[in-house]
């Protein structure tokens, strides 16, 4: 069995730290961003500063693992634009550049100017008008295999699949040369990346696409409750938490 690639998202210090320490392949720095941790409905509302705020911490914790920053919405319109930011996220400490969409002249672009560039098709966050299963009909479909070649071509290092039948990510990761990573879309992707949020039941939604492993969301609330107890009942702070 070929070892499976594994990705996953953090945004601060102590998470990258973790992801780090467990050997996690690559820790992108998502524009899920904005809406896990800054309470937006979705990521159209995020820019450079509020990327580049969050993955210089990463960049703090993250001493082994790749990074990857993800390109927000407005970030990369045209191949001048899309080179400067790209070029701000390197500098910060990010090894490679996310984008969405079949933009294959950036890609090549940014390529030709040594960035290495991480594509993701299917769902599109940045540009959806909701968020559905993408590809299940068959010109849908062969648009997304087709994407992915032209991307592949352009020079992508690695290709996210987002919310696409699974006999079509299967397909996809079979003709191209470069791993896939899915993310809804099924078992047959070179590796699979989440939002660490939802893995660790942070937001407190249940995801179809996704797997929640422990309910950090309902152990947080718990220790909040104990702390107000004792501080209300006098038993925080105690001797041992005192200074004489």
């Amino acid at each position: 069995m070929n070892k499976k690639i594994v990705m996953l998202t953090a945004w601060d210090f102590p998470t990258a730290k973790i992801l780090d320490e467990a050997e996690v392949d690559y820790i992108l720095v998502g524009d899920s961003l904005s809406m896990a941790i800054l309470g937006h409905k979705d990521t159209k509302n995020i820019g450079m500063d509020e990327m580049l705020h969050h993955l210089k911490a990463v960049v703090l914790g993250a001493i082994n693992t790749t990074v990857i920053a993800d390109m927000p919405i407005r970030s990369y319109s045209d191949s001048k634009k899309a080179l400067l930011n790209a070029k701000k996220f390197i500098k910060t400490g990010a090894e490679m550049v996310k984008i969405e969409g079949n933009k294959t002249k950036i890609v090549e672009h940014l390529v030709k100017n040594k960035i290495k560039v991480v594509g993701h098709l299917g769902l599109l966050p940045q540009t959806a008008a909701s968020y559905k299963v993408q590809g299940r009909d068959i010109k849908e479909a062969n648009k997304i295999l087709n994407d992915a070649v032209s991307l592949e071509k352009a020079g992508i290092k690695l290709l996210i699949l987002e919310c696409i039948p699974v006999n079509l990510a299967k397909k996809i990761t079979g003709v191209l040369k470069i791993p896939t990573i899915g993310i809804g879309a099924g078992k047959y992707t070179t590796g699979q990346v989440l939002v660490l949020a939802d893995v660790i039941g942070l937001t407190g939604k249940k995801l179809k696409m996704a797997k929640q492993y422990v309910d950090v969301k309902a152990e947080i609330a718990k220790a909040v409750e104990m702390f107000k107890k004792d501080v209300s009942e006098e038993r925080f702070p105690a001797d041992e938490n005192s200074f004489i």
